[in-house]
């Protein structure tokens, strides 16, 4: 019988609110895959008994998007077993600086500490030299962790034990083939706290293309690697045999995924012979229409939502980031095979490119909204991450970089730009929200949705929680949650931990006035949505952009109208037309 105990505890940070608050919520919207992987790891190493038949490995995991980490309670368990540590996963740059407190507070307590991720690991894989933030966590005896953890953690658990760990774990030279990987599988209690109740796994991982403002070629290779249909399968009933069945897919490019075929026939197979009522989240690229089958497929498979990088549509900003795969007169088409399949699409759109300005990009947004039928759109700011070409090139210039990772968020400017100020570029993703959410445009994307077999009342929802996100809440709609929590104690070092007295009359009427705007929001797109839903003729709803083109008269006369219609608008030339439109 086990005689020691050696805990894991698992954490994946949020980061900080321009208050120094943490971002919580008691509903979170987006899984974890890092926390999922790391913990499906240790558990088969668990299994595996890899310190000896006499030594349990317990491992717990926490999503500090939605659940408070009790430091003192994490400490105390600690102390009554033999050893462990706490891995600190998943970091992302913006998510670092929080990261970097919590470390601290264990590492005083004489707990041992782990950190991986993006950031660590973009850091390591791009840099000539660890930066500060980097060096200040080893300087506190905080073990950094670079790579994936395939057939690796058993060695990191056992040096631990015997208190002889490396200060730095470089995996990045040599990335496991996927059939080493172990399933990504969180408990329900975990899984329960994200809207939906959805889980993830990776079907794959790296990417091929050359994108200067992407970590994960830098991070994760860009030679392709993949699971078999066998592998998803597994993944899919471990977790339905705990009631989860709704996954977000968390591959950069799901459709450049070799096995995609199989991966969606055994989908396929499971919900309409196994009866799995499978739902999928897929991120694609631009062209992934153009591989026969593909979405119709996929749809099979549960797909209802997909997330396709846009990223934008002025042909000078692609080719100046080396994104070459989007041609922008595909988007149309790809759009509507989407909606033919009864699929929600969701467009990322990044702000900031060099040629880009103000004026330029409140005119593409509107020519969005003329001429694709994208449901919804989210804007970020281009920024330059650490582990991507642009950080790294900007770095060995010597280009002033914000060196708060907190901003690193994808919303705040972190950077200068080639012809907007800071002031302009920070208020023109502002405003970006509301030139696309209009009131006007709500109730074209919910008219476009009646007409084509979508559910309005989830698009309102959805249309809801976009349009308010940055707005209302102060974050990204990715970030997004059901009602915010604030803990008054936890907040960024070097910064007051505030009275009560003033902290919680403020936090009240802060979040009664947060949750008026929301109801306000919620009634007018509802009133929109049952407009819409009332209109006898709904069905038959058209308008430019849902008008049927084709790919040579896209490719013969769209391709040259953009270069005559986008790239002059840097000078003042109003764009007529996107390549899509045909």
């Amino acid at each position: 019988m086990p005689q020691k105990t050696f805990k894991v505890v698992l954490i994946k940070p949020s980061h900080y609110d321009d208050d120094g608050y943490v971002i919580q919520w008691w509903r979170s919207t987006i899984p974890s895959n890092s926390l999922a992987s790391v913990r499906g790891l240790l558990a088969d190493c668990a299994e595996r008994r890899v310190l000896g038949d006499d030594t349990d490995i317990a491992v717990s995991a926490i999503d500090e998007c939605n659940t408070i980490v009790r430091v003192p309670r994490i400490v105390a368990g600690m102390r009554s077993v033999d050893a462990g540590f706490v891995g600190i996963v998943g970091v992302q740059s913006n998510q670092f600086p929080r990261a970097l407190d919590l470390a601290r507070q264990f590492r005083a307590a004489g707990v041992p500490v782990v950190i991986g991720g993006f950031h660590v690991s973009g850091c390591i894989s791009m840099l000539p030299r660890l930066p500060d933030d980097l060096q200040e966590a080893l300087d506190l005896g905080v073990v950094l962790y670079a790579g994936e953890g395939e057939n690796r953690l058993a060695q990191l658990l056992r040096d631990i034990r015997n208190d002889t760990p490396r200060p730095i774990y470089d995996h990045l030279k040599d990335m496991p083939d996927m059939s080493a990987a172990g399933l990504p599988l969180l408990p329900r209690d975990v899984v329960t706290r994200v809207v939906g109740h959805y889980g993830s796994f990776d079907a794959g991982r790296g990417c091929p293309f050359q994108c200067s403002f992407c970590t994960i070629i830098n991070v994760q290779g860009r030679k392709s690697r993949f699971r078999t249909a066998d592998d998803v399968e597994a993944i899919v009933r471990a977790n339905a045999a705990q009631g989860i069945t709704r996954f977000f897919v968390t591959d950069d490019n799901f459709a450049r995924n070799r096995n995609w075929e199989p991966i969606l026939d055994r989908l396929i197979h499971l919900r309409e012979v196994g009866k799995l009522s499978i739902r999928l989240i897929l991120q694609v690229d631009t062209l992934c229409h153009r591989i026969e089958g593909f979405i119709e497929k996929a749809a099979r498979a549960g797909c209802n939502n997909v997330f396709i990088g846009l990223e934008n549509i002025n042909p000078q900003s692609l080719m100046g980031t080396k994104k070459r795969q989007n041609k922008i007169w595909e988007y149309r088409e790809m759009l509507q095979a989407w909606r033919a399949q009864r699929v929600m699409t969701w467009a990322g759109y990044i702000l900031g490119f060099p040629t880009d300005t103000p004026e330029s990009i409140r005119r593409d947004i509107e020519t969005i909204k003329r001429e694709l039928p994208v449901d919804i759109l989210e804007f970020f700011c281009l920024t330059p991450l650490p582990g991507s070409e642009d950080h790294k090139v900007l770095s060995a210039k010597g280009v002033p970089m914000d060196p708060d990772m907190n901003r690193y968020d994808l919303e705040h400017v972190c950077t200068g730009h080639a012809v907007m100020s800071k002031a302009e570029w920070e208020a023109v993703y502002r405003d970006a929200w509301s030139t696309y959410y209009t009131d006007e445009h709500v109730e074209t994307i919910l008219r476009r949705a009646a007409a084509s077999g979508l559910k309005p009342k989830k698009m309102a929802n959805i249309i809801t929680a976009f349009a308010g996100g940055s707005r209302i809440e102060g974050v990204h709609p990715l970030q997004l949650g059901v009602i915010r929590r604030k803990d008054r104690r936890q907040r960024r070092s070097g910064l007051p931990i505030e009275s009560p007295l003033v902290f919680y009359p403020r936090r009240c009427a802060e979040q009664a006035a947060t949750i008026a705007r929301w109801l306000c929001l919620a009634a007018r797109y509802r009133r929109i949505m049952k407009r819409v839903v009332s209109d006898a003729a709904r069905v038959s709803y058209t308008d430019e952009a849902l008008q049927v083109t084709t790919r040579q008269a896209d490719e013969q006369a769209g391709f040259v109208q953009a270069f005559a219609d986008v790239m002059p608008a840097t000078h003042g030339a109003p764009v007529r037309k996107v390549a899509t439109a045909g």
